[in-house]
């Protein structure tokens, strides 16, 4: 059996060079890492879908002041009809992982209706999709440097806004993206 690092509870920020459209200038934060492959989900990525559109959607009655206008983002490119809700640990729903001390995710329709009356989680991300590796792939992604990795932390997660997250996950790791060349190559 091989020894894989964990990359769980830490953002992948993609390097210029990456012009795959559903991870250019993208931030994922991974929920689940081991020597089966990973999963992730995109975490700066808004699409024209808000909250009440879910909700509306699922026929979930909600407070439209509060939830109506929350984006929704493309979590990635696997599944991309299925939600995913990031939030802080606490109450446990139906389908709940804690990744950290600080980070859980929940796929099940009982913490949306929870938010929708205001009842859920304070802090979420609700992402459609998610971003998946096979065996090693994510590995062989670092060794080429597609992606710089590093702790993930809830005030990126959480606070900063997302066009802004991709710059400042990189300015964590004291890295200014501006200055790296997205041109390949090798000496």
């Amino acid at each position: 059996m091989k020894t894989v690092n964990s990359f769980t509870n830490h953002f992948l920020i993609a390097m210029p060079s990456l012009q795959d459209p559903n991870f250019h200038h993208s931030v994922t934060y991974i929920c689940e890492h081991n020597a089966d492959g990973a999963m992730g989900i995109v975490i700066n990525r808004p699409i024209s879908i808000t909250l009440g559109d879910v909700l509306e959607h699922m026929e979930i009655h909600y407070d439209r002041t509060v939830t109506s206008d929350q984006p929704i983002l493309a979590g990635g490119p696997a599944q991309p009809d299925r939600g995913f809700v990031l939030h802080p640990p606490g109450e446990r729903w139906e389908s709940t992982l804690q990744i950290s001390e600080a980070v859980s995710i929940t796929t099940s329709q009982d913490i949306l209706q929870a938010i929708s009356q205001q009842a859920g989680p304070h802090d979420v991300i609700v992402a459609l999709g998610y971003a998946g590796w096979e065996e090693g792939q994510l590995e062989q992604e670092l060794k080429d440097n597609v992606w710089l990795s590093t702790p993930a932390t809830t005030d990126i997660l959480f606070d900063v806004p997302f066009e802004q997250r991709w710059r400042a996950a990189a300015a964590g790791l004291g890295v200014n993206l501006d200055n790296l060349s997205s041109q390949i190559g090798h000496a």
